[in-house]
């Protein structure tokens, strides 16, 4: 039975506002992320007041606490806005109550079993900055198709207070990291409220004391999301501080707040009445919610063997991690200091509690999380073919007396989130030639086959009107930071200020990390001028992207780019754009050229940012890892290097920067602007068309959801041990 909490009401944060009667259910959308992957949605807010809604960035709780009330009045009597509201709210409501989904008609049995998906980080929007990278906004992305399809999946997460850094860039091109504490008030969340109209809290077991976490929500579209806060005032200030940031450097408030995720985000759940018959953890950082759940079924009355099994049965678990080095590990000595009153509970001494995550390193010995998700996970996945390959071989050593071949990962090739990210403009052309109902049909391969019915005009023209979108939108930013003052004019140009509509565009813009080596094209000086200033025939090349403020050698390549950003011999460009987050994302994927990858072959597990360019009509240009190996066709994009799948030795980067040049030099650039009398580069709109048609279908979540319901969700959901539990809580 579910307990009397207020966690399904009406969110109560805009209860304050007067608002006209025939508007007033703007805060129902302004609290329901599903504005954010519809645009007339968003319109809705920025027909009202544009500057405004700059101002606020594109925040729509913030918005309606400041937009006048004489603007409210206006647009109540405007007819054009009022149809453009009802058609929205109709569409809305619609969509949130219709019971024929893709998941109710394909599996109507399973339409009340919830799956439950826990993630260190959700990227949904810039307005909501709870994420760091890509793998906030798969997660982001997993949610909202979870919703388009029907599917009963509810998110657990963490409500940052100060969320991710927000960066500047020094005159010397050093990254500054600043942290901002966000107004819980001004965001698209409300707190979860019991019958007394108080906050639900969990507790949580740490050294010495047990934390409390209070309970936040999101809605999702129709998928609901909770997020634990240990900023409450019965906790000490030190406590307070856990949930402040994103991946905490300092190995004790690391491993405080996986167990807040893991642990906290079991009992969270249990304390809303929620049941998960299935459990899906994004990468190893909540993997302490396997051992919770094996404790509730080691209170009532099982061993831990035959708990293990139940929860082996119904977990799932997602690697994202293609290197050893890349995961979260912990010293013997930290387990012991955080986990001795613990692992009683489950039945267990302590080498065998150890048994469950040890790794041996070559420093000693660790408790590592991916290996404790591996052992207590019947379901895993990689997030390509490749990366399914390269962690077979990493993990092997679990099982060893099978092959390699045979190691039980397998794979799910990451995808996006297709409404998100496409171009409204785009879609509207896909809407033309598509057919009418070709949002239904996103994974349809044979549905993208009309993409060849599009005039290559029309189709240049909506890429064209995304460049010179593009280019306006980083004048204007840089505008506007110079204005602010602290900027002087080199790095004004340094930052996009004499960027060309018209000229061949290339975008680099990820999370910094040495591995992805983000300067290696400008590795050649000599060649890179050449390059970008070959008259008649120049290119651009746009970077953006954070460093982790504590990864210094990340940091220094960024400065290395940035410092080459401000020569005076490259024109203005080389450029790299401060502060990237998801609108600027959103910005560069819709409207360079070229997007370029040039990740150390067998370092990226897939990526996603290549997907979201390629079906807006940007053209890939990467080295053949993660999911540009499956995709690549020789004419829907280009290759850095060859194939040479998970063996052979790594490639020379001389090499390969002599190959990446040539590629650009001999192809690239003239097929860009060798034009037809129209001006239309035709060759070049032939390879568009060839990536839209390939690529959409295969490398979107519609693909990669269903994916999940058949190869994961589903055995788990059916193998799932269904006795009852006593989920209470016996303190350490």
């Amino acid at each position: 039975m579910r307990p009397n909490t207020q966690e399904d009401s009406a969110p109560p944060g805009l209860a304050d506002l007067s608002l006209p009667s025939r508007l007033d259910r703007l805060p129902d959308l302004a609290y329901n992320l599903w504005w954010t992957w519809h645009p007339q949605a968003q319109r809705l807010f920025s027909r009202i007041d544009n500057l405004l809604w700059e101002h606020v960035h594109h925040n729509p709780v913030r918005f309606l606490r400041k937009v006048h009330r004489p603007q409210l009045n206006a647009m109540s009597y405007d007819r054009f806005y009022l149809d453009l509201y009802d058609r929205v709210m109709a569409e809305f409501d619609e969509y949130l109550t219709t019971k024929e989904t893709w998941y109710a008609s394909h599996h109507p049995e399973l339409t009340n079993n919830l799956v439950a998906y826990i993630s260190t980080e959700y990227g949904f929007h810039e307005s909501l900055p709870m994420y760091a990278g890509g793998l906030g906004v798969l997660s982001g992305d997993h949610l909202k198709e979870a919703s388009d399809l029907g599917m009963p999946v509810v998110g657990v997460g963490f409500l940052y207070t100060r969320g991710y850094f927000r960066q500047r860039v020094s005159e010397d091109g050093w990254q500054e990291a600043m942290h901002e504490t966000m107004d819980f008030a001004s965001l698209p969340v409300w707190p979860v409220l019991d019958q007394h109209q108080s906050p639900v809290v969990v507790s949580v077991p740490l050294p010495g004391r047990d934390l409390s976490a209070r309970l936040w929500r999101v809605c999702v579209g129709r998928c609901s999301l909770f997020l634990l806060d240990s900023n409450v005032e019965a906790n000490s200030p030190e406590d307070r501080e856990l949930t402040a940031r994103l991946y905490t450097s300092e190995l004790e408030n690391r491993i405080s707040q996986e167990i807040i995720l893991g642990i906290g985000g079991v009992r969270a759940l249990r304390a809303l009445g929620r049941d998960p018959a299935a459990w899906h953890l994004n990468e190893g950082h909540s993997a302490f919610a396997l051992l919770e759940r094996c404790r509730e079924d080691v209170v009532a009355g099982r061993g831990f063997a035959e708990a293990a099994e139940i929860v082996r049965a119904s977990s799932v678990f997602t690697t994202h991690t293609p290197v050893a080095a890349g995961s979260d590990e912990f010293p013997l000595w930290l387990m012991d200091k955080f986990f001795a009153p613990y692992w009683p509970q489950l039945g267990l001494e302590r080498d065998a509690f150890l048994d469950l995550g040890r790794r041996q390193q070559s420093w000693g010995e660790v408790f590592s999380m991916p290996v404790l998700a591996m052992r207590l996970s019947g379901h895993i996945n990689a997030v390509s073919e490749l990366h399914g390959i390269v962690s077979r071989r990493m993990w092997h050593f679990l099982w060893p007396n099978l092959t390699e071949e045979n190691v039980p990962i397998h794979h799910i090739t990451n995808g996006v989130h297709i409404e998100t990210w496409l171009a409204r403009r785009m879609g509207i052309l896909f809407g033309k030639y598509l057919g009418a109902d070709w949002r239904r049909r996103i994974d349809d391969p044979e549905m993208w086959e009309s993409v060849s019915k599009i005039p290559e005009a029309e189709l240049w023209s909506v890429r064209s009107h995304l460049k010179r979108k593009l280019v306006a939108h980083i004048r204007e930013r840089t505008r506007e930071m110079w204005l602010a003052g602290g900027m002087h004019p080199v790095q004004a140009v340094a930052e996009g200020a004499l960027l060309d509509p018209y000229t061949l565009t290339i975008g680099f813009a990820r999370r910094f990390t040495t591995y992805k080596r983000p300067a290696l094209i400008l590795s050649d000086p000599d060649r890179l001028l050449r390059l970008i200033n070959q008259p008649n025939m120049p290119v651009q090349i746009i970077f953006a992207g954070k460093a982790h403020p504590a990864d210094e050698p990340a940091k220094r390549m960024l400065q290395e780019v940035y410092r080459v950003a401000k020569r005076a011999e490259v024109g203005g460009r080389v450029v790299f754009l401060e502060d990237y987050d998801i609108e600027l994302s959103r910005y560069l994927v819709q409207g360079v050229d070229v997007w370029l990858n040039t990740p150390r072959r067998l370092q990226e597990a897939s990526g996603t940012s290549g997907q979201k360019a390629a079906l807006n009509g940007v053209l890939n240009f990467s080295v053949l890892d993660g999911w540009w190996r499956e995709a690549y066709n020789g004419q829907n994009g280009w290759a850095i290097g060859e194939d040479l799948g998970a063996n052979g030795d790594p490639p020379d980067p001389a090499r390969e920067l002599q190959g990446m040049y040539e590629t650009l030099e001999n192809e690239i650039v003239p097929l860009y602007y060798r034009r037809s009398a129209e001006d239309v580069p035709s060759e070049w709109v032939a390879r568009i068309k060839e990536s839209i048609r390939t690529l959409s279908p295969q490398f979107c979540t519609r693909r990669m959801l269903k994916e999940y319901a058949s190869e994961m969700y589903l055995p788990a959901l059916t193998q799932a041990g269904s006795a009852p539990r006593d989920t209470s809580f016996s303190e350490p």
